[in-house]
């Protein structure tokens, strides 16, 4: 089994990384391979332009089985603890569209420059499942944004206008459509760092929601290898 991992910096990945040099075989290329895996780090940049722009690149030279895309992300209430670690299966943009003069927000779709199921939209929403998808985790539903909310005001008109949402990143949305676009399984799983609050990074745990998040990702990847759990590894 071929598979992508994709994350936005090294660090989101660092621990992970670190497993498989310690307990795989590295080829020239990059990849590492463990058992019946060959899994192909990526890291993609920040934001939907970079993560749509280099995905798909990466998509369209090599074949892959599955793109599971791992970072952190923000919570909108406090029913998540920070270093939760959650599988968004449905996402979108939350801001692509114009800004009204009254300071309201208009979608894309609501202007009607696509249509709510186009593809590869369900309703305006991107879903995201697999065979491969890790039955333990939460799943939620995710937004994306070209900035993270800082201020009071955003946030409430954010909620107001996606009531639905409940992690927000920057480049889910993305990874999702240009997988669907390839027509590649996709799995998306964050490690909740922060809230989505009037921005305060004293009150962010990037530490451990990276962590908790590698701890996720070394399980999945032994899953997929076919490593006994407890099994010599080196």
């Amino acid at each position: 089994m071929n598979i992508l991992i994709a994350a936005a910096t090294p660090f989101e990945i660092g621990p992970l990384l670190d497993y498989l040099t310690k307990n795989s075989n590295q080829s020239e290329d990059g990849t590492f391979n463990i058992q019946k895996l060959k899994i192909t780090p990526f890291i993609h940049g920040v934001g939907s332009v970079l993560t749509a722009t280099h995905l798909s690149h990466a998509l369209g030279k090599s074949e892959f089985h599955l793109v599971l895309q791992a970072g952190i992300g923000g919570a909108y209430d406090n029913s998540f603890k920070l270093g939760d670690v959650v599988q968004v299966t449905q996402d979108g943009f939350l801001d692509v569209g114009v800004e009204e003069k009254n300071g309201d927000f208009t979608s894309i779709f609501e202007m009607g420059l696509i249509e709510p199921n186009q593809y590869p939209f369900q309703e305006t929403w991107i879903k995201s499942e697999s065979e491969t998808s890790p039955t333990f985790l939460r799943k939620v539903n995710g937004g994306t944004v070209n900035k993270v909310h800082g201020s009071k005001e955003s946030i409430d008109k954010t909620v107001a206008k996606y009531p639905e949402i409940e992690v927000e990143s920057m480049e889910g949305a993305a990874a999702a459509y240009a997988c669907k676009i390839f027509e590649v399984p996709f799995i998306q799983i964050r490690g909740i760092s922060n809230y989505v609050e009037p921005r305060n990074r004293d009150n962010w745990e990037l530490e451990l929601a990276i962590n908790k998040l590698n701890e996720v990702l070394i399980g999945m990847v032994e899953t997929l290898a076919g490593i006994e759990e407890g099994a010599n590894k080196s």
